[in-house]
């Protein structure tokens, strides 16, 4: 699951047949293979506009550039 979230997050045009058959053979379901997609999904879109808009979701974390 893992490797499957990391690779769409970084290289989704890499995405193949083969990614979403590897996560069936372990047991996921084509619904829990449709979850993790959202959520990797989801968070990619989440961040891509806070650092679009220069904002922090998570304002509980110190600015690490000051």
């Amino acid at each position: 699951m893992l490797n499957y979230s990391f690779k769409l997050t970084a290289t989704p045009w890499d995405m193949e047949q083969s990614d979403v058959e590897n996560l069936r053979q372990v047991g996921f379901s084509d619904r829990d293979i449709l979850d993790i997609a959202e959520v990797v999904a989801y968070y990619a879109y989440a961040n891509r506009i806070a650092d679009g808009l220069g904002v922090s979701f998570e304002s509980w974390i110190p600015d690490e550039t000051t």
